[in-house]
């Protein structure tokens, strides 16, 4: 079982995994380099624990410690509790779902380990914004997309505003970073991949007109918000396809085209 240890102290050393959570560029630094991530609300840490994340410590304010009963049951690692005034101190901000945990990352898989038990996968160029980076995995957890890929700038997906917008969908999806853009690409296509763009271009395919739910092997590329695709992915993919537009919307958010583009590649519409 836990140790429960209660402290009253916003300096002291064994909080350090919970500084400065608000401070993006601080904690963009940090964590991957020491190797931890935040997971935030109950939901959140019970799906890393599930998913095998190693637990380092946990944050509580005491109203806490019933609901987490089972998980500090089963773990070893230390349980900080604390009053909510003085987390808001350490952390940068009001925890309003009262707990927190700190987490061992795991090795991330090789682009060719996933690739070769993968059929359907996003591909994801770019997209720095955390809450897009979560909401398409939430969307490719749902809709059955089998892993994700990043080019190197892409954000982190185990950053806290991520994994809480993805509400732990981080951890459902497989994901590896591709080392090179847009030469990474060469590998997915090898692999026996058609890479399919998503664009608003109207020089682009539509989705239906494309049918990718029919395709063997589809890796869908997504870029940033605003900017879209590069040209150079743009000139890397096999195909252009489309999201059909009305009303003079000549676009979606990235985290909604996702989710649209993601039924149409893994699940397709119902034959007629």
């Amino acid at each position: 079982m836990a140790e429960l240890i209660t402290i009253d102290d916003p300096d002291d050393p064994r909080l350090t995994d919970y500084t400065g959570l608000t401070d993006v560029e601080l904690r963009r630094r940090r964590e991957p380099a020491e190797g931890l991530f935040i997971a935030e609300g109950e939901k959140v840490i019970r799906r890393a624990g599930e998913a095998g994340y190693a637990m380092r410590s946990m944050l509580l304010s005491a109203k806490w410690i019933d609901t987490m009963g089972d998980v500090i049951e089963e773990s070893t690692a230390p349980v900080y509790t604390i009053d909510p005034k003085l987390a808001e101190r350490v952390t940068g901000y009001h925890v309003h779902r009262g707990a927190l945990a700190s987490m061992q990352r795991k090795p991330l898989p090789t682009a060719g380990a996933l690739l070769a038990g993968a059929r359907r996968v996003a591909v994801m160029e770019s997209v720095n914004d955390h809450t897009n980076i979560g909401a398409i995995f939430r969307s490719a957890a749902a809709l059955g997309m089998d892993a994700v890929l990043l080019s190197p700038d892409c954000a982190d997906p185990l950053y806290r505003r991520s994994v809480k917008v993805s509400m732990g969908a981080v951890f459902s999806v497989p994901y590896a970073r591709l080392e090179t853009w847009p030469k990474g690409l060469d590998a997915v296509r090898e692999a026996g991949f058609t890479l399919l763009a998503l664009t608003p271009d109207e020089k682009a395919r539509t989705l239906d007109e494309c049918a990718p739910h029919t395709m063997e092997r589809v890796a869908l590329m997504l870029g940033a918000e605003g900017d879209g695709l590069s040209r150079q992915a743009l000139a890397a993919a096999d195909e252009w396809v489309r999201i059909p537009m009305s009303h003079g919307v000549d676009s979606l958010n990235v985290g909604a085209a996702a989710a649209v583009a993601f039924y149409a590649v893994a699940t397709g519409r119902p034959q007629l």
